[in-house]
């Protein structure tokens, strides 16, 4: 008989990486709004409830492949191991504070290598920009210029493809409105982690608070059949 190995997790801290929601959070040009209803109050009903609509990529929020592949797996097909996933988070707020559309290079891979030991296989790569500290002012945040491009950073192509092939990561994820810079209208990033089923998550928060190394997220996903992605509530054990 076959026992499955046992896996532990040892913490100190619980960390929120997900904003809460409302009407008033920033939202990529063209997505529907974030609408709540009242649909039961307690003094007519006896018990208080609301209705709520958002997009799929709305807020923190994690992608799903069929977002960008037709014949990709909606979010409902991740499993549940998959969610229980090793972080690492690489900090390049100096360099983003020069250049709003810095993108992560092959170059600061290495450096943090040199500061911390190789990527682990299997980890999420979280890319610590800032952004988040821009979160309450959607113009700063989305930072657009005068002719509606989108100006904010992200992870380079090269450095993708590099950390997928070479690091064999589980996927990536960030504190602004996407993995792949504002201006990169190809969606690099995005593409060649969901080509693989990897794990897209956009819109983190408290990233300040988590080490370099050591982090276990455990990411949770509105099972939506056949969903492009889903708003996540995504959760960090601190060692």
């Amino acid at each position: 008989m076959h026992i499955p190995s046992q896996k532990t997790i040892t913490y100190s801290r619980v960390v929120h990486l997900s904003h809460v929601i409302d009407p008033n959070i920033p939202q990529w040009p063209g997505d529907p709004p974030v609408e709540f209803e009242t649909v039961a109050e307690l003094d007519k009903d006896g018990y208080y409830m609301r209705r709520f609509s958002l997009g799929e990529h709305s807020a923190t929020h994690m992608n799903a492949p069929n977002s960008f592949y037709a014949s990709g797996v909606g979010i409902d097909q991740y499993s549940a191991e998959s969610l229980v996933v090793p972080a690492i988070v690489m900090d390049v707020r100096e360099q983003c504070a020069k250049n709003a559309d810095y993108a992560l290079a092959i170059s600061d891979i290495f450096a943090w290598e040199h500061q911390h030991g190789q990527i682990p296989s299997g980890c999420i790569v979280l890319l610590y920009t800032g952004w988040q500290e821009k979160w309450q002012n959607e113009n700063a945040f989305l930072n657009p210029d005068a002719d509606g491009n989108l100006h904010f950073p992200g992870f380079g192509e090269s450095a993708t493809q590099f950390l997928l092939r070479d690091r064999h990561i589980a996927g990536v994820g960030i504190d602004t409105h996407g993995v792949d810079s504002g201006i990169d209208c190809t969606f690099a990033t995005n593409r060649l982690v969901l080509q693989q089923n990897g794990i897209v998550l956009e819109n983190l928060t408290n990233l300040d608070r988590l080490p370099p190394i050591g982090t276990t997220l455990i990411i949770g996903i509105l099972r939506l059949r056949g969903g492009s992605g889903s708003p996540a509530a995504a959760i960090a054990l601190v060692p």
